[in-house]
């Protein structure tokens, strides 16, 4: 059954099963490889069964999820070959996308960007003091700034494709990348130079060694 098929309100279900199951799966609540029993899903998310493969089919399409045939649905696994992919897919959107904000960017996008970048620096100081805690708002701060940089770049388009690959990178991200301590502060704040500057070439540069040094640092550290 096609979701253009389903009654408003099953329809609605369905979408919010879909993004609490997302959520869980990008934070990690529901692991990389985990089986998806429909029943013990109907529990957690409070829809049926039959909603719940509706959900469950829209995930897949966003590589979130598999099918096992008859078996049911499991999480999709995490690999080396798919962060690879991921990184430089995002290098080559985000780039693009930077490189277009760097030219259009006004005053209100600058403090836009400095102001992403101070809220992140403070996770930053936080971890680096050895506060665990701040780990989770670290990841938020994080994705705000990134998605500052670029988000005077103009489309649409590409701030959507860029987002839907971002969260596919974030999974990653929350439970594998980490935090790689001062070299990750000097690159964001590099980062944050560069653009105020409208040094795209610097900005690229900066912005590839981030992304590739982070999929190296993790696959180091055999976290994938």
């Amino acid at each position: 059954m096609t979701s253009q098929a389903l009654p408003a309100d099953t329809e609605a279900a369905s979408e919010r099963a879909r993004r609490l199951i997302r959520a869980d799966i990008l934070r990690g609540t529901l692991a990389p490889g985990q089986k998806l029993r429909l029943e013990g899903l109907r529990d957690t998310y409070g829809v049926a069964i039959g909603t719940l493969r509706e959900s469950l089919s829209r995930l897949i399409a966003e590589r979130l999820v598999v099918a096992e045939g008859q078996r049911g649905f499991e999480v999709s696994r995490f690999s080396a070959q798919e962060l690879r992919e991921l990184a430089r897919l995002r290098l080559l959107l985000e780039g693009h996308a930077l490189e277009h904000a760097l030219r259009a960017g006004d005053m209100e996008w600058e403090g836009r960007v400095a102001a992403a970048h101070h809220k992140l620096s403070q996770m930053e100081k936080r971890l680096g003091a050895g506060e665990a805690g701040a780990i989770d708002a670290w990841r938020r701060f994080d994705s705000e700034f990134h998605c500052a940089l670029i988000s005077a770049c103009g489309s649409r388009t590409l701030m959507a494709t860029h987002a839907t690959i971002f969260d596919r990178y974030l999974r990653y991200q929350n439970l594998a990348l980490g935090f790689r301590g001062p070299i990750a502060v000097e690159e964001h704040a590099a980062l944050r130079d560069s653009a105020i500057r409208r040094d795209a070439a610097r900005a690229r540069e900066i912005l590839a060694a981030h992304i590739l040094g982070g999929i190296d640092h993790a696959l180091a550290s055999g976290a994938v």
